[in-house]
């Protein structure tokens, strides 16, 4: 409740986004132009202490607007261009009634003072968001966790750029995803300012707080480092000791790697799954074993960078388009770092989607599966498929025209399958249709 003013109702379309899986999260009525978020973080308490500006611009004339941000941050002060707001927040949504409407194209600023103990949001995925470690802070939000630290609006087409402030104990580092521009010490803190210009998705910022050394891991054009747990230096050493190797390769199929640096978290505990960030990607230390076991995540994160992040879905019925792309770029490593082929991992793919249930289309999974393995490895299918149809030369500079010219974007299939056509001498509408808007699986591709 507001200070100068009683609740504020939502007014129609301002709380809910145009993604059909997730309509909950994201808002309408404006696109933002660049979050300022100035954070301290008491690591012991779980508290966290916060000022976000938000820059927007209006893309209707707008008598409220709302802002996705967790309910159990608490909101003080809220204001407009420098005026004191009406709001409400509950259920997840800060809806804000400015003293004067904003006109259609203005530009406006909305400053949010909000705390509390930050916690990952719960769902189907289990829990996404802000979590706590053993010691320190891990940031991972696909597909929805963003509000759990800060007010934004949560849908991956609005990309803003960022600068993040965040101050917490000395013993700790904090990287954000993001060019570190300033690092002061203060008495017992340390503050650490981050800054992201390429557009981002507010799910794709992540922050992780550890006792971490960084450590350089590999030479080359793209600087590559590692934040560890000084403990896990020889496991890292060998476990990603052809991190250099495996960006040649992802340039060379994908075209320039799409930021100024890459970043490999492990955190000191134990985690399901690794996931990226813009610019980074977060293991755990069960990720380490000494024997490259999971050599395959190392390259299926980093190809995100082009995937997902640089080229980031318009909305979560694309997800193929990250995870498709992900997944085929750990068959064509395998082969070109001597293990099985692109063809033995597509037949043996193949053969497990077949002894599934054909009940899933890979353009429109539906929101409960959006995450299945099946659109993972079916998206890549259908990549083989093209690539068998294109042939070598043309398929990969297919890839790396997409990336470039979609290169800090949202994407949509449709999209996709118009560039294809580009580099194809006949139709390609029958191979997309049956890989990918059609349940019965398609025979493997061969080639000739």
């Amino acid at each position: 409740m507001s200070p100068v003013g009683g609740p504020v109702g939502p007014a129609p379309g301002a709380d809910r986004s145009t993604d059909p899986y997730l309509p909950q999260h994201g808002n309408g009525g404006y696109r933002v132009l660049h979050y300022d978020l100035d954070l301290d973080y008491r690591i012991v308490p779980n508290r966290l202490a916060g000022k976000a500006v938000v820059t927007a611009r209006a893309v209707h004339s707008l008598s409220r607007f709302s802002l996705d941000l967790a309910a159990r941050l608490g909101v003080r002060d809220v204001r407009v261009d420098g005026r004191a707001a009406r709001f409400e927040h509950r259920l997840g949504k800060l809806r804000i009634k400015p003293e004067r409407p904003i006109g259609y194209g203005s530009t406006f600023k909305i400053e949010i003072r909000y705390g509390g103990k930050p916690a990952p949001v719960s769902g189907r995925w289990g829990d996404i968001g802000w979590d706590e470690l053993t010691d320190g802070v891990l940031v991972a939000s696909q597909p929805n966790g963003a509000p759990s630290w800060f007010p934004c609006n949560d849908r991956p087409d609005d990309k803003a750029s960022f600068l993040v402030t965040l101050t917490v104990a000395t013993p700790y580092t904090v990287l954000v995803t993001g060019d570190l521009v300033v690092r002061r010490r203060g008495p017992g803190t340390t503050t650490w300012v981050y800054e992201r210009n390429e557009p981002t998705s507010p799910y794709l910022m992540g922050v992780q707080i550890g006792r971490y050394e960084l450590v350089e891991l590999a030479a080359g054009g793209v600087r590559q480092r590692a934040a560890i747990p000084p403990r896990l230096r020889t496991a890292l050493r060998h476990d990603l000791g052809r991190h250099g190797e495996i960006m040649k390769v992802l340039e060379w199929m994908f075209g320039p790697y799409p930021f100024r640096e890459y970043v490999v978290v492990v955190a000191d505990d134990d985690l399901d799954d690794p996931v990226e960030a813009q610019g980074m990607s977060v293991f755990g230390r069960n990720h380490l074993d000494g024997r490259r076991t999971h050599e395959r995540l190392v390259v299926h994160e980093l190809a995100h960078q082009w995937f997902g992040n640089s080229l980031t879905v318009a909305d979560w019925r694309q997800i193929w388009l990250n995870e498709g792309f992900a997944t085929y770029a750990e068959w064509v490593w395998s082969g070109a770092s001597g293990g099985p082929s692109t063809d033995a991992h597509a037949a043996q793919w193949h053969a497990w989607i077949a002894a599934q249930p054909a009940n899933l289309t890979v353009a429109d999974p539906g929101v409960a599966r959006m995450f299945d393995p099946v659109v993972y490895k079916r998206g890549a299918l259908a990549l083989h498929a093209l690539r068998v149809r294109l042939g070598e030369q043309s398929f990969f500079a297919l890839l790396r025209s997409w990336a470039a010219e979609n290169r800090h974007s949202t994407v949509t299939t449709a999209q996709f399958r118009q560039h294809a056509a580009r580099f194809a001498a006949e139709p390609l509408d029958d191979l997309f249709t049956v890989w990918l808007d059609r349940r019965p699986l398609p025979p493997l591709p061969r080639i000739a």
